[in-house]
């Protein structure tokens, strides 16, 4: 079967790099595509991220935060980018502290998936914790964000309202539920 898949494989015949900032970096690709036509393929490389789901006492510790590129407040999951070389369960437990002041005391993996493979490499790792333990915020100087815990109830209303509206904690309600209804993680 890999023989079959790989006769769709681009192979990269050029590389120009377009942007490289504090987060990502833009490149357009041409490509030889099967049929001996090429293409260009624009590609954000990102270094990869971590989030967590932490429960308190029973809720779910989010952050509302504003979202330069959707112009709106948005609540989610801790989460940031991996610092260069970093684990991810280090980023996590980074994360996690200096967005809510709270260190997890354990952080099993739930999920780790790439967040839009049609045009960038970003592969976020989701992990979960309910036994968390009081640390130090410390947020980044240009980031201003709240933090709450939240009830299931609360988390499916804000799914319907759009005030949670990304893959990740999206995701993350729908494991909290099953986790609430079976005991089990699912992974």
């Amino acid at each position: 079967m890999n023989q079959e898949i790989n006769r769709w494989k681009e192979e990269t015949t050029h590389t120009e790099p377009i942007f490289s900032g504090k987060i990502i970096s833009l490149q357009v690709d041409t490509v030889a595509l099967p049929d001996g036509s090429t293409a260009t393929r624009e590609i954000v490389k990102h270094p990869g991220a971590a989030a967590v789901i932490a429960l308190l006492n029973g809720k779910l510790l989010v952050v509302e935060q504003y979202r330069k590129p959707l112009e709106k407040f948005q609540i989610e999951l801790p989460a940031g980018k991996l610092d260069a070389g970093e684990d991810p369960l280090e980023a996590a437990r980074r994360e996690l502290e200096e967005e809510t002041g709270y260190k997890a005391e354990t952080l099993q993996l739930v999920s780790a998936f790439y967040t839009s493979p049609g045009f960038a490499d970003e592969k976020l790792y989701v992990y979960f914790t309910d036994q968390i333990v009081s640390g130090k915020q410390q947020t980044d100087e240009d980031e201003f964000l709240e933090v709450m815990a939240i009830t299931l109830a609360e988390a499916e209303a804000f799914i319907s309202e759009g005030r949670i509206s990304d893959a990740k904690t999206i995701m993350a309600v729908y494991v909290w539920k099953l986790y609430l209804l079976t005991g089990k993680l699912p992974v």
